[in-house]
């Protein structure tokens, strides 16, 4: 049924197209070039990402630096959030995979430039090198966490600057700190307690948006239906809902990641909604130019078979592609 085009575009969104590849002819489906909106490039090898299906990236944690010294050319597109911000010796402090330019600590909750360890001078850090958005630690499972003051004033100065908020936000009561401070996005879906109905109204009238990163908790049943539970009452309320996959994060596939597929499948989000998760360009407005992603053989049939059937995507010029219905 999905190789008729209407039934492929119901099934995977509107902008799913059979096509074939302009010199080998192998035939398959073209799709919007995919995102994962949460990795963490010092922990990778990128040059897998493209390879896998995956046309951009958004690092949620990195050495400004070096992130504003890679450019920002070629595939995958990457947008950055340069270092966490986080309370003195708050989380990554000290975690061996989070080498100590990838942090800033901050003491003061002023908002006024250049204050020593201030919030608005490491906001302006971060934008200084590059940054699309600015994240916030708020794990209070892990050491101090930012007071509701200095989340407030990094808020307040990365709006000035027009610039979201992402959050990391574990523990009990961190998802409404963030909440309540006017974050912009949850950097994972609320994994240590449901949130439960009213929260959740509440963050989708507010315009928040969640990243997936549900398969991060494979080894932790508890955290994986919390997270599961809370991401499908915030989508089946209206809430967007973007691809990440917290990539750096243990043993995980580089490229499109079929477990995160299959868990978004499970919290509800299927299909053609699965799609626009992965293609949203957020913090851009317009995808990777120039690019498509593209998966050989034959659709799937169904919404079963969409989380395997990505494990064969490839990013691809627009250009090779020769769309064969029409």
């Amino acid at each position: 049924m999905a190789h008729d085009p209407e039934a492929l575009r119901d099934l995977l969104g509107p902008e799913a197209a059979l096509c074939h590849r302009a010199i080998t002819g192998e035939q398959g489906v073209s799709l919007p070039p995919l995102t994962d909106h949460h990795v963490h490039l010092h922990l990778i090898d990128e040059r897998a990402l493209a390879a896998g299906g995956i046309a951009g990236v958004v690092d949620l944690g990195g050495d400004p630096v070096a992130l504003a010294r890679r450019g920002d050319d070629g595939i995958p597109r990457v947008a950055y959030a340069g270092a966490f911000l986080t309370a003195v010796g708050g989380y990554p402090v000290g975690r061996a995979w989070a080498p100590p330019e990838i942090a800033r600590e901050i003491a003061d909750p002023s908002t006024h430039p250049g204050v020593p360890d201030g919030a608005a001078t490491a906001v302006d850090e971060q934008a200084s090198f590059g940054a699309s958005v600015i994240k916030a630690s708020l794990n209070s499972t892990a050491g101090p966490v930012l007071d509701r003051g200095t989340l407030a004033a990094i808020v307040e100065v990365a709006r000035e600057r027009r610039l979201p908020v992402v959050a990391h936000a574990e523990g009990d009561g961190m998802p409404q700190l963030a909440l309540d401070a006017g974050v912009d996005v949850l950097a994972h879906t609320p994994f240590t307690e449901f949130v439960g109905r009213a929260f959740t109204a509440h963050a989708v009238k507010a315009g928040q948006v969640w990243i997936s990163t549900l398969s991060i908790h494979g080894d932790d049943p508890g955290a994986a239906e919390f997270a599961r539970v809370n991401l499908a009452g915030f989508a089946a309320a209206g809430g967007r809902v973007l691809y990440g996959t917290d990539l750096g994060n243990g043993d995980q596939r580089v490229g499109v990641n079929p477990d995160e597929v299959a868990a978004l499948d499970r919290a509800g989000i299927r299909g053609a909604a699965l799609v626009a998760a992965m293609a949203d360009p957020w913090p851009f407005t317009d995808p990777p130019p120039g690019v498509c992603t593209f998966v050989p053989g034959a659709p799937p049939s169904g919404l079963e078979e969409i989380a395997d059937w990505l494990r064969g995507a490839t990013v691809v010029p627009t250009e090779e592609l020769i769309h064969d219905d029409h």
